[in-house]
């Protein structure tokens, strides 16, 4: 017999995809994606690589929601025939594999709707994603270590490239910093979710002791920002130094001094990159990272300027972690934004963390 929540989310199902329809306009899509498709038989559409891919990968992210909410349809379809077989026939096994597909598809169409939720206006670029380990040497460096495994891991399920821009190695294990860029559609829109400070509670595995320690890593992700900003950085405002590339694991070390370090006085703000070969592609890499830095800082200015005027108030001290992994005495991982936990730590450790962003994520909507 089939169970009546079945039903009732059919039910739902179908006005979530009226609802999403209508947002969608679907109409409107269908004449950008022949736009660009247009654009891309022209003669002199690969003349500009970087433009093209720009083109390319903006097509493909119209296609996907359009084509995702016509299977959605298809799908629900099949599934309300499949109910009608169902009550009409007493077979254990079809309502198991109608229960099952609604749940699938109940989740499908719930990812479907965060991924629209990330409309802002540099939530569909590259992210610049950086890691800074706290106070206590080689314990917060191992746990910067594993941090950057798990967002390498995240992004690596999604299908999106990580490149590592700077790697400094810790003394003993782990990392005293790491940036890397990560690229794909929404990047940054899924990983500003994680900015703030990660604090992690374990036996700690370099004390001979045994003894609990509790470690903390900044997280600072920012999207890449290219040249059209109106951003106005002054060379004398600007400290260049120049050092041997490390490498991740001893890997593309250089022989030569190319990689680049760049100060801007004013602000204090520091980038580097290590990851091209010649020292004027890692100068203009570093540009990047630090215009989009630059214009990071303008809106969070702005942000702290409405603020103030709205009475709010917002504490960003290095004690105001975002989200707690404790390993002992208890396994849990807890934001403290929205309230989501988990006690898997290993799949979250293995970057399952989308459970995290899509609760920031909705939580940030119910706050606009």
């Amino acid at each position: 017999m089939i169970d009546i929540s079945v039903k009732q989310d059919l039910r739902e199902m179908a006005k979530r995809l009226q609802e999403l329809r209508g947002s969608l306009d679907l109409d409107l899509k269908r004449e950008m994606i022949a736009n660009f498709e247009e654009k891309m038989s022209a003669p002199d559409f690969w003349d500009d690589n970087e433009r093209a891919q720009g083109v390319i990968s903006e097509l493909n992210a119209i296609k996907s929601v359009a084509e995702q909410y016509e299977r959605f349809n298809r799908d629900h379809e099949d599934l309300e025939t499949m109910l009608e077989l169902a009550e009409e026939e007493e077979d254990e096994a079809l309502d198991e594999e109608l229960t099952q597909g609604v749940a699938k598809l109940v989740a499908e169409i719930s990812s479907f709707e965060l991924q629209l939720l990330l409309n802002q206006p540099y939530d569909k670029l590259n992210a610049i994603l950086e890691l800074h380990p706290g106070a206590g040497g080689t314990e917060s460096q191992d746990w910067g270590q594993m941090l950057y495994r798990m967002y390498t891991r995240w992004a690596e399920k999604r299908g999106f490239k990580v490149e590592v821009l700077d790697y400094l190695p810790g003394d003993e294990a782990g990392i005293k910093s790491v940036t890397i860029m990560v690229r794909g559609f929404n990047a940054y829109g899924y990983l500003k979710a994680e900015k703030g400070v990660h604090r992690l509670v374990r036996i700690s595995p370099f004390d001979a002791s045994g003894r609990r320690h509790t470690s903390f890593v900044s997280c600072d992700v920012v999207p890449e920002i290219n040249e059209d900003v109106d951003i106005v950085i002054r060379p004398e405002d600007l400290r260049v130094d120049t050092y041997r590339s490390s490498g991740a694991g001893g890997q593309h070390i250089n022989k030569t001094e190319s990689a680049i370090r760049i100060t801007h006085i004013p602000s204090g703000i520091v980038v580097a990159c290590q990851t091209e070969r010649s020292q004027i592609q890692n100068r203009d890499r570093a540009m990047t990272m630090l215009r989009s830095k630059l214009y990071e800082r303008k809106l969070e200015e702005q942000r702290k300027e409405l603020a103030e005027i709205r009475g709010e108030q917002s504490d960003i001290a290095w004690g105001s972690q975002i989200r707690s992994y404790v390993f002992h005495p208890y396994s849990m991982v807890k934001d403290h934004r929205t309230g989501v936990e988990t006690g898997n730590v290993g799949a979250v450790m293995d970057g399952d963390l989308d459970a995290f962003i899509d609760g920031y994520l909705r939580s940030q909507i119910r706050h606009e």
